[in-house]
Parts: C-alpha cells; structure tokens; sequence
C-alpha cells in the first residue's frame, strides 16, 4: 500500500499481484485449515483465483480503477464458483462501482472501498459477526482503517492498524463453534480451530499492505 496520500493504478496493481503471489503461496496452509474443518477446497479454489486474477491483471484496464475490481470480480466469480469465491467477488464488485470512473484512490476513497466491500460479503452471505466467518475478519478491519483515515492518520499506519483489527477478529472467533456452511456440521470439533475463510482474508489484507 502507498505511503502517500493518493494511490495511483500502479500501486492497485502491485497490491493486487502480492495478493495473488500470497494466495498461491499459501494454498496447501488454506487448504490443511479447511480439511481441519471437514471441507477441503479452499485451497484450490483460492489457488485457481491467484492464477486467474495474476493473468487478468496483465491486460486489465488502468484509467478506471472502478472498472478494474468490477471485472477482478468477475473473474473470481469464474475462476472459483464457490461460497469463499462468490463473497470475494462481491466485496471486489462493491468495492469497484464505489470508485467507477476514477483513475487514482484517495483515502477516504479506500476506506469506504472496504466498508462496502464488507457489506457486500455481510449482505451475500447472510452471515452476522460471530458466526466464525471472513466478516469477523473484514468488517472490524474496515472499521479500523476508516477511522483511521478519518483521525488523519497515514496510509501506512491505518493499513497496521487494520491487519491488527483483522488478527484481532480472527483470533476473537477462534475459540468458537462455526455457525456457517459446512464446518457448523461437525459442531464442537471447530471450537479452537483456525477459521480457513478468516485466515484468507487475513492474508489477502497483509499482502495488500504488503506486511
């Protein structure tokens, strides 16, 4: 993430392919969380996403960066149709009909991109914070990063205090039973375990800020 105040198509750019280089990287850690779970597929399906959106960016347009996430959406919705892939390109397409038209992101413009983007995921999963999902991850961070901009503070400082919100909110449900999708099958046996689709989202928000 740019330490300055205005981030430029290149600086998405560069967010984007460490997003991408982290969810490949990290595809065998994702999938050994979501076998713990009685799933299984995660890590495919965020290595199938990686290898997608690393070929999209590559001839994806740069003057409008609203139409640049829109289409990322798109092609996590057709590299990974599954629940983590619908909710990922929801919050990319909320997140880019919230700065179509612009070809440079202000702050506060990247702080309502994540409020959006979390609501979007809220509103498609029909999830509530608690149910030991990725919204117990992104929502606490967006709040995070927005009342940090809106205090003043840097981007490089909202972004540190947003991944601590997002660890926070990860590590806040780890002790709980999952309420949603398959893993709330096999009840008790979640307590205590690593939400897959919580540490994902928390990988993605590092690599964006590159930590």
């Amino acid at each position: 993430m740019s330490t300055t105040g205005v981030v430029n198509a290149q600086s998405i750019i560069d967010s984007l392919k460490r997003v991408c280089d982290a969810l490949l990287r990290q595809q065998d850690y994702i999938l050994s969380l979501d076998q713990a779970m009685g799933d299984g597929d995660l890590g495919i399906t965020i290595s199938k996403i990686g290898t997608a959106l690393k070929k999209y960016i590559q001839s994806a347009p740069l003057d409008d960066l609203g139409k640049l996430l829109v289409g990322l959406g798109m092609e996590t919705n057709k590299a990974g149709p599954s629940t983590m892939g619908t909710l990922l390109a929801t919050a990319l397409m909320r997140a880019g009909k919230e700065v179509m038209s612009k070809s440079q992101l202000e702050p506060i413009d990247l702080a309502n991109m994540m409020i959006v983007a979390g609501n979007g995921m809220k509103d498609r999963g029909k999830a509530n914070l608690g149910d030991k999902t990725v919204l117990d991850v992104i929502i606490p961070a967006g709040e995070a990063f927005k009342e940090a901009i809106n205090k003043g503070e840097s981007l490089e400082e909202a972004g540190r205090l947003m991944i601590l919100a997002a660890e926070s909110g990860r590590d806040k449900v780890t002790p709980l039973k999952s309420r949603i999708g398959r893993a709330s099958w096999i009840g008790d046996r979640t307590a205590g375990l690593i939400d897959p689709g919580c540490e994902t989202m928390v990988i993605i928000l590092k690599a964006i800020v590159n930590k």
